[in-house]
């Protein structure tokens, strides 16, 4: 099984397919690299893309603590350095975008763009701390509720049974653990944070929103940019749209890195 030792007791579980410039995928709180199947398939006819299930999902070590950005932001720099990998497109879903963020920010040299997908930075405090409270008295309910309000009329069901099998499937320590990580007190899920630390993103940024998140769209919006940001919502959209919508997902990440290359100085895949 192909993975990257991170730490003395952290193995990060990865794979590797197709060949060309890099392109890394971080998958969102409580779930795999099985996430990026659809777009996976699409992106490796042209592209060396890596999948990695982060630290306490997946294959990956889950015995281990912490789980907050800047540690998993760190063992994706180590699987750069061990793939050899030079600067990549990182694409991040939920919490994934969260991590592929803070890998721009404190690894600029690594990240050459950034696709963030429904990112779960910027939650209001009040809402955070909320979450964080009933976090602590009840990971598996909790993860439940949150879950139930990532979907629409549109989302197909078998996410519902896929998500909700594989929550149960998870220590209630990681659940937990990861979430109070990344929204917990002075962490880049709360918007108190992440004013300010999105805004130290130098790389040219795709982020799409799902519809129901639409608010989140309108707070990022008034957020710095450079000229080749792009915020797009989606109507008719939940949380894991790439899955919803894969070849049409597919399709403007591939226009958009079209237009950086063209319009961007450097080598940008």
């Amino acid at each position: 099984m192909p993975v990257v030792t991170v730490a003395d007791d952290v193995e990060i579980f990865y794979s590797e397919h197709g060949s060309g410039p890099t392109v890394l995928l971080l998958h969102g709180w409580t779930c795999d690299g099985a996430d990026w199947s659809w777009l996976a398939a699409d992106l490796a006819i042209d592209h060396r893309v890596v999948i990695v299930d982060l630290r306490g999902h997946g294959r990956s070590t889950q015995t281990v603590d912490p789980y907050g950005a800047q540690v998993l932001a760190e063992d994706m720099a180590r699987v750069h350095r061990h793939l050899a990998i030079d600067r990549a497109v990182v694409v991040g879903h939920s919490m994934g975008a969260i991590v592929a963020s803070t890998l721009a920010v404190e690894f600029p040299n690594m990240v050459s763009a950034l696709v963030l997908i429904d990112p779960m930075y910027g939650i209001p405090d009040e809402r955070a701390a909320a979450l964080a409270a009933a976090m602590r008295q009840h990971p598996l309910e909790a993860a439940q509720g949150i879950f139930s309000r990532f979907y629409t009329a549109e989302s197909p069901l078998w996410q519902r049974f896929w998500h909700e099998r594989r929550l149960q499937g998870l220590p209630l320590s990681v659940i937990a653990k990861t979430f109070l990580a990344m929204w917990g007190p002075d962490s880049l899920g709360r918007r108190s944070v992440a004013e300010t630390y999105i805004g130290r993103r130098e790389c040219p940024t795709l982020t799409v929103y799902a519809s129901l998140s639409a608010e989140a769209a309108e707070w990022e919006q008034t957020l710095p940019h450079g000229p080749h940001d792009q915020v797009v919502v989606w109507s008719g959209t939940g949380h894991f749209l790439h899955q919803e919508r894969p070849q049409e997902f597919a399709s403007l990440m591939r226009n958009w890195l079209r237009e950086l290359q063209h319009g961007v100085t450097g080598d940008v895949p």
